[in-house]
């Protein structure tokens, strides 16, 4: 499955990956972050 040219909605991990880092590697394949967050999980 290819994400190039997908909208993508992102929820990243306060302790693990932020959702920063995701989205920076998915618009490097072209698609479109049209909703991010970082969360913490307990």
């Amino acid at each position: 499955m290819s994400i190039r040219n997908k909208k993508v909605i992102i929820i990243g991990e306060c302790d693990g990956v932020p959702s920063e880092s995701i989205a920076r590697c998915i618009e490097a394949c072209d698609s479109e972050v049209v909703f991010q967050t970082t969360q913490l999980f307990v």
